[in-house]
């Protein structure tokens, strides 16, 4: 099957609607342009972002069913709150970035291989020296057993990656994300895909349609000022 794709300018403004995105493969909406940060910028603004295997040109998506957790829907369970109390979890933010983009990048037994290419991995960690990606990591002493990290757009955090090197340790970093984006008026994470984790953690889906205007409606308004400041939360987050 032939497909024929736009390919972007060199304008880092110029994307094509994301409803022009094929159905098949799902999403799959343009190639070509850079990782720079005002591209990616205005890629996460539109309802978009990049994804690519090593060997393929860089590839942009806007898939029409979006996974999202809406607020205050990741709750901490009785089994994993002991397991909270009794393994001196810490969660600290935006202190370790590049570490939770590589322990992302780590290969897991259910792939071939890793979407998060070096050049991905240096395009989110400028990202994250603008102020627009964040992390959060889940510390157990002094050894970084899982976390996720995203790009912040308005009231929406855009989940790209999250890993575990412990049971559970992604699901906690989840947990402690929407924790803090709650204590500052957010909530509201995008996991971009469906899969059995985020289904069975309490994740819903909406259409392409529903999501853009979502995306609109949460991004005319900011996180009150701090939730990206703060390095750590606090010791019992969990009980509040």
């Amino acid at each position: 099957m032939v497909i024929y794709l736009p390919e972007l300018s060199a304008d880092p403004c110029q994307f094509p609607s994301p409803d022009r995105a094929l159905s098949e493969p799902d999403g799959l909406l343009a190639m070509g342009g850079d990782l720079s940060v005002p591209r990616l910028q205005q890629a996460y603004q539109q309802g978009i972002f990049p994804w690519f295997s090593e060997g393929d040109p860089l590839l942009w998506w806007s898939p029409s069913i979006r996974a999202t957790f809406e607020p205050d829907t990741l709750k901490i369970n009785r089994s994993l709150r002991k397991q909270l109390s009794k393994s001196q979890y810490r969660v600290l933010l935006n202190q370790h970035f590049a570490a939770v983009v590589q322990g992302c990048s780590e290969p897991r037994p259910s792939q071939a291989g890793t979407w998060i290419l070096p050049p991905m991995q240096q395009a989110y960690l400028e990202l994250h020296q603008a102020g627009l990606a964040h992390s959060v990591e889940v510390w157990r002493d002094d050894e970084l057993v899982g976390g996720c990290y995203g790009v912040q757009t308005g009231l929406l955090f855009c989940g790209e990656s999250m890993f575990n090197r412990e049971a559970n340790a992604a699901k906690v970093a989840l947990c402690a994300l929407q924790y803090q984006l709650q204590r500052f008026g957010g909530g509201w994470i995008d996991c971009q895909l469906m899969n059995p984790f985020l289904q069975q953690l309490g994740a819903t889906t909406i259409s392409r349609a529903d999501y853009l205007q979502r995306l609109s409606d949460l991004g005319q308004d900011s996180l009150a000022p701090g939730c990206w400041a703060a390095t750590e939360l606090p010791e019992s987050w969990w009980y509040e």
